[in-house]
């Protein structure tokens, strides 16, 4: 039996493969490293082979640089790597050729994975269905799909169950489910403002698709099972505050196995009674910590945890059923102790409208919660959250003496449907109002010093930071931005040139913001850039060069307007670095600069 993970080696990703038929630690795991791209992911193709996916970021053709991913095999020595598709001819720059549709659990050296590939019958490009062999990366055409099918759906025993295709103009997505040789299309979905079809599997007992929908009765987004064998619909799971943050998966059959939701910790809850029964075990183990198994040998007795909490970083853990014992692996943060994290405690309060504002408050270890140097940290999307659990960024800001707020504006996901849409079109407007409510707070509650408060995010939190300096220019004292958004209407005609205007990422991203025509007076007058004459504070500017999420032209474009405005900036790019601080070398600078910065505005 052997455990593949991915660990920082001298600051970049590299895999590992423990062969745990000896005990732990007694001998050394084989290091995989990658020096050309980024090691993503690894999961087990079978007993005797591993697959890699490596990413990078390449401009083809004199394009815009854009991420790219390859899956590799390789054996449990480490040697003898295929690539997958290496036969193909289309697999160089595709976007899915790392894809992993199906494993077939009665053929384990063959797996299935989806390809676009271009047509030489009519000139098209298609999303086709390929069975490739995991020994030698060989592949052959198994199912071929439309000119607009996105994905495919199989059993776990080499058998496609249906497809989904989408249409543009309007965005509909079709469902076709396949009986007989043929394919019918059972059920269409509006995928206007990034909705659609939602698809997440096949259920546990294999007799329907699992999708991710909203329930007009609990409000939340939760899970339904579409049978396939005459289309009707039951409800699987929803809650009725929360909404589902994940579709549990299970690593071998892909079967739908249970479902993740966040209150505060995230919890588990499984539709297969034996792992049901085994999480209420595991939970009442690690009391007031969230913990599940995220993967398991065929026999389940063999499985992995995670274990982590407000208070301690994930760690992992090998539970052997046979024996009834869970040693600990590793934790994320070998070297931190008690002593050096803050106390995370929830810290919810009203906005000026009287909605309800979930939000959480890292303390700085050892201090009173009086009159402290405070960090506001919005996070990223908007369609994301913020959680009770460890925080890398806000235990290191903590570390160096400041409080932490993480305020879950409206807008944000897991907190139910008319949650997120009240934030549609809210950008610098009531979301920001929203950040600007919890900061209040903090001053009215002798936590904040009214003076040293600083707003520091990334992506759509580096947005918020430099709306915040914009917009409540008095309110701060400094503002940091990782790949933030500055100008609105610039952002979205950058993504209508990487994704077409009739694509439902702009669908998404207009619903969430605006429309850059119609409302283009608007999105100016919510655009940092556009109002950076009345910023008062220093801003430091934070951005990868080979982000493809949010172009580096949105914090070259804020550090001309605020030059010309001549206002105080410090503008840092890391070379090949994407949207998401992928090396710890990145991660290690940006720390170092936040330190630095926050020393020089808001010092203790």
């Amino acid at each position: 039996m052997h455990l593949a993970t991915i660990q920082a080696y001298q600051g970049r990703p590299v895999a590992l493969i423990y062969d745990l038929s000896f005990p732990l630690g007694t001998k050394p795991p084989v290091v995989i490293p990658y020096v050309d791209g980024l090691i993503s992911a690894v999961t087990w193709a079978n007993n005797k082979r591993l697959f890699i996916t490596i990413t990078s970021n390449v401009a083809v053709e004199g394009d815009k640089e854009n991420t790219w991913a390859r899956t590799v095999s390789i054996d449990t020595e480490g040697k003898n790597p295929v690539v997958l598709f290496g036969d193909f001819a289309s697999k160089d720059f595709n976007y899915s050729a790392s894809v992993v549709a199906d494993f077939d659990l009665d053929d384990p050296d063959h797996v299935f994975m989806p390809l676009w590939f271009l047509d030489p019958y009519d000139g098209s490009f298609r999303h086709s269905l390929y069975k490739v062999d995991v020994n030698t990366g060989r592949s052959r055409l198994e199912v071929r799909g439309g000119p607009k099918t996105l994905e495919f759906y199989m059993d776990g025993h080499g058998h496609v169950l249906g497809r989904l295709d989408r249409e543009t103009g309007p965005l509909v997505d079709h469902l076709l489910i396949y009986k007989d040789g043929d394919w019918k299309d059972v059920a269409q979905f509006s995928a206007t403002g990034g909705k659609g079809a939602d698809i997440e599997g096949v259920s546990l007992d294999g007799t329907a698709l699992v999708q991710i929908v909203s329930s007009d009765k609990t409000g939340t987004t939760g899970l339904k099972a579409r049978k396939l064998s005459d289309n009707s619909v039951d409800d699987l799971f929803f809650d009725p505050k929360y909404d589902v943050h994940a579709a549990l998966i299970d690593p071998w059959t892909q079967r739908n196995t249970g479902v993740a939701v966040t209150t505060d910790l995230t919890e588990y809850r499984y539709f297969d009674p034996e792992m049901e029964k085994l999480q209420r075990v595991l939970e009442n183990t690690f009391s007031g910590k969230s913990v599940h198994a995220v993967t398991w040998d065929l026999s389940k007795q063999k499985l992995i945890l995670a274990v982590d909490g407000p208070h301690e970083p994930r760690a992992y853990y090998l539970l052997d059923r046979t024996i009834h014992t869970a040693a600990k692996l590793t934790t994320t943060y070998r070297e931190l102790s008690d002593t050096d994290l803050g106390e995370v405690k929830l810290y919810p309060y009203k906005a000026r409208d009287g909605l309800d504002i979930p939000a959480y408050l890292t303390l700085p270890p050892g201090k009173l919660p009086k009159n402290l140097p405070v960090v506001i940290m919005p996070h990223g999307g908007p369609m994301a959250r913020d959680q009770l659990g460890f925080d890398w960024m806000a235990q290191f800001l903590a570390n160096r003496g400041y409080a932490v707020l993480q305020p879950n504006f409206r807008g944000s996901s897991g907190y139910g449907v008319k949650f997120m849409e009240a934030g549609y079109e809210q950008w610098g407007l009531k979301m920001q109002d929203d950040v600007t409510d919890g900061v209040l707070k903090l001053i009215a509650d002798g936590i904040a010093d009214p003076k040293r408060i600083c707003i520091v995010g990334g992506s759509y939190g580096g947005y918020a930071a430099l709306a915040g300096a914009a917009f409540t220019p008095d309110l701060y004292a400094c503002a940091a931005s990782w790949a933030g958004v500055s100008d609105l209407g610039e952002f979205l005609s950058t993504r209508v040139e990487d994704y077409g205007s009739d694509s439902a990422m702009i669908s998404s991203w207009t619903r969430f913001i605006g429309d850059r025509h119609s409302d283009a007076a608007k999105l100016d007058a919510a655009s940092p850039a556009h109002n950076a004459a009345r910023i008062k504070c220093p801003i430091l500017l934070m951005h990868g060069v080979a982000d493809s999420t949010v172009r580096i032209n949105q914090s070259e474009i804020m550090q001309h307007a605020l030059e010309k405005a001549k206002k105080r900036v410090e503008f840092i790019r890391f070379d090949k670095e994407t949207h998401y601080m992928e090396t710890a070398d990145t991660r290690t600078r940006v720390l170092k600069a936040l330190e630095k910065f926050l020393a020089e505005n808001i010092g203790n």
